[in-house]
């Protein structure tokens, strides 16, 4: 079991374990132990998104990894997906994201990237985790001229929006086009705004002045509400939200409509398979996404092939299989041909892309897939119980699905930062999925509540 790594880094209250400096200082030394093969000079990216801690979590950081004779290349707040994309576009031997990511400005994490840009898989999250907690490298104290030393990229901005824009087919642009963006005062304050801008759009941007306290605060992806609004009022096209380290997007409609990560998919799944570009038909997403986006995948002759929660999975699953393209209902979408992580502007670029081509407006293209009903409610739990033995929830799991036969789902699981029960149940009937849910909570709360 790992201690410090979840689903997606290491995440926490900052200058509270484990996000401290002290254990960002021992984890830059872990990474850069565990990077550093051969006798070449190695560097790690440092990039961060625009929390105020993440000034003390960057400097103990680039302090760990230059003390093990690693160079660090610092690029400033960027996106996730940005410092991924910069990590192997620089030929750097890894690089270190400090980011929460949609969590509020008091919270930080520390991600980490391997040299081609994908994030790390378990086994090297162990062999860290193991650095940091025992004394394996402690005397390892490189002396003189072999100490690393810390670099400054100023263009990395700059070098991210070319790639964007690159991403972006050449006989297009978004001339005509007005675009509201919402950064979250977050990572992509200076990106996003800059490459619609630069491919023709009118851009109208809010929350894109950080002040290292107010990034995700009543902005971003977490309030469509906010750019729903903008949208009207503006009259603009489509509206983009962010989250504070820009892996993720949800977009609203010329109509203000929210426009989530599976609906997103199935546009983007319909055009890769009239392109012929979407290997093997398959479209891969996590369990958590609708029924509806599996029936659709079906009608235009494709597959849905689903993976545990987290984008890293379905990365996994893309990479292994040669898919090329998956996501999660939340808006990770990754189009692994262009760059290795979930990205929030290249998927609204692809979007933007479809709309372009087929001259349609976005509530047109939004309506291609059905939903399904979906009630997903959480239950406080003592303990994380292995379900398996605890008969009377299976028991009522198995009601569920009995009653749901084919035209619905039941998803139970534990979530993974909290002592929290998840229960999604899915159907046609909104009704019966309310009671079945309800069914399945009070169970759960008579035995682990």
């Amino acid at each position: 079991m790992k201690k410090l790594f979840g689903t997606d880094g290491i995440r926490g209250v900052a200058n509270e374990e484990p996000i401290t400096t002290e254990t960002a200082m021992k984890l830059g030394r872990a990474t850069a132990y565990i990077f550093k093969n051969g006798t070449r000079r190695h560097r790690i990216v440092i990039g961060k998104d625009t929390r105020v801690s993440g000034y003390m979590l960057e400097t103990a950081l680039a302090s760990g990894i230059c003390s093990m004779g690693v160079d660090v290349l610092l690029v400033g707040p960027l996106p996730t997906p940005g410092i991924a994309f910069i990590t192997s576009s620089m030929r750097a031997d890894a690089g270190v994201v400090i980011s929460a990511s949609h969590n509020p400005f008091q919270d930080n994490g520390i991600k980490i990237f391997s040299g081609d840009g994908f994030k790390l898989p378990d086994k090297k999250e162990l062999e860290i985790e193991d650095l940091i907690f025992s004394d394996k490298i402690d005397k390892l104290r490189p002396t003189a001229k072999e100490v690393g030393k810390a670099f400054r990229v100023d263009d990395a901005v700059g070098r991210y929006v070319v790639f964007l824009k690159g991403t972006f087919p050449k006989k297009l642009d978004l001339t005509g086009m007005t675009i509201a963006v919402d950064c979250a005062h977050g990572a992509a304050y200076r990106v996003a705004p800059a490459v619609f801008e630069e491919l023709g759009a009118k851009v109208i941007t809010i929350g894109n002045e950080p002040n290292g306290e107010n990034i995700n605060d009543k902005f971003g992806s977490l309030y469509p509400e906010v750019i729903s609004a903008v949208v009207k009022e503006h009259g603009a096209d489509i509206g983009i939200a962010l989250d504070g380290d820009a892996d993720r997007v949800i977009v609203v409609d010329e109509n203000g409509q929210e426009v989530n990560g599976d609906q997103i998919m199935a546009i983007c799944a319909q055009e890769k398979m009239e392109n012929k570009e979407l290997t093997d038909g398959v479209l891969v997403a996590t369990v958590m996404s609708n029924m509806g986006l599996e029936i659709f995948m079906k009608e235009i002759g494709g597959r849905l092939i689903r993976t545990p929660v987290g984008d890293r999975y379905v990365v996994e699953k893309m990479v292994k299989g040669g898919y090329s393209l998956g996501g999660e209902r939340s808006g990770h979408l990754i189009f692994i041909n262009y760059n290795t992580t979930g990205d929030g502007i290249l998927s609204a670029l692809k979007l933007l892309s479809v709309m372009v081509r087929k001259q349609k407006k976005m509530s047109e293209l939004s309506g291609l897939m059905t939903e399904f009903p979906q009630v997903l409610k959480n239950v406080i739990v003592k303990k994380r119980e292995d379900l398996n033995n605890v008969p009377k929830i299976v028991e009522a799991i198995n009601r569920a699905e009995k009653r749901l036969g084919d035209k619905g789902r039941v998803l139970v699981r534990y979530s993974g930062t909290e002592l929290l029960l998840r229960v999604m149940v899915e159907g046609e009937d909104e009704g019966l999925i309310n009671t079945l849910t309800d069914d399945i909570i009070e169970c759960v709360k008579k035995e682990l509540g």
